[in-house]
């Protein structure tokens, strides 16, 4: 069962400290057009469509994220625009993404900014969160963690932070075992690979 007392401490904006700093940067740089691009959009919806729009671009960013078909799709020459359009706005679509989010989708494509569509999903899911005061979590762990034990941490975060939370599960096999919990900058470890670079900068320090 997930420890959530365990120390906090703080990260390089969130991210994972074993990402050297040229891929720091070039993470900062996609955050920073991924919240632009998310904050145009944010304004142009009326606040009924903020949240369908949410969940279809949150579901194409985990698709991007896991299907290598269709990152290939949107990122080969072979395909052109039409056809990479056509793809996501089905998918859009078979999410529920209203016209303004599909139009948004077709630009990303014409602006060959597809492959910033996870951080876009992030940045205005941030958006939408902070419109309806909820508190958006991200729980890394080595191997998936089954719906139940998924719904048990959720639970646990509402009761701890005293506040609903909207909670994104990731796996990542370099954290080895355990889970770490992002809240914004916060980050609490308590994964093998937390506990080893906390001994490497322990013994560096000496």
């Amino acid at each position: 069962m997930l420890i959530l007392h365990a120390a906090f401490r703080a990260s390089h904006e969130g991210f994972p400290l074993y990402l050297k700093k040229s891929e720091r940067t070039v993470i900062v740089i996609k955050t920073a057009v991924a919240r632009r691009y998310a904050q145009a959009l944010f304004e142009l919806l009326d606040v009924s469509g903020i949240e369908p729009t949410r969940v279809a671009l949150t579901g194409l960013g985990q698709a991007i994220e896991e299907s290598v078909e269709l990152r290939h799709v949107v990122a080969s020459p072979v395909f052109g625009a039409k056809d990479k359009i056509a793809v996501l706005t089905e998918l859009g679509s078979r999410l529920g993404c209203p016209p303004i989010g599909k139009t948004f989708l077709a630009q990303l494509v014409e602006k060959n900014r597809v492959g910033f569509l996870p951080e876009i999903a992030e940045a205005f899911a941030k958006l939408a969160d902070a419109l309806k005061g909820t508190q958006p979590v991200t729980v890394f762990s080595a191997t998936a963690i089954p719906p139940g034990e998924q719904e048990q941490i959720s639970n646990r975060l509402r009761t701890v932070l005293k506040r609903q939370v909207e909670v994104t599960f990731h796996t990542d096999a370099r954290y080895i075992a355990g889970m770490q919990i992002r809240l914004g900058s916060t980050v609490v470890d308590s994964t093998v690979l937390g506990r080893l670079q906390a001994m490497q900068s322990v013994l560096t320090k000496e």
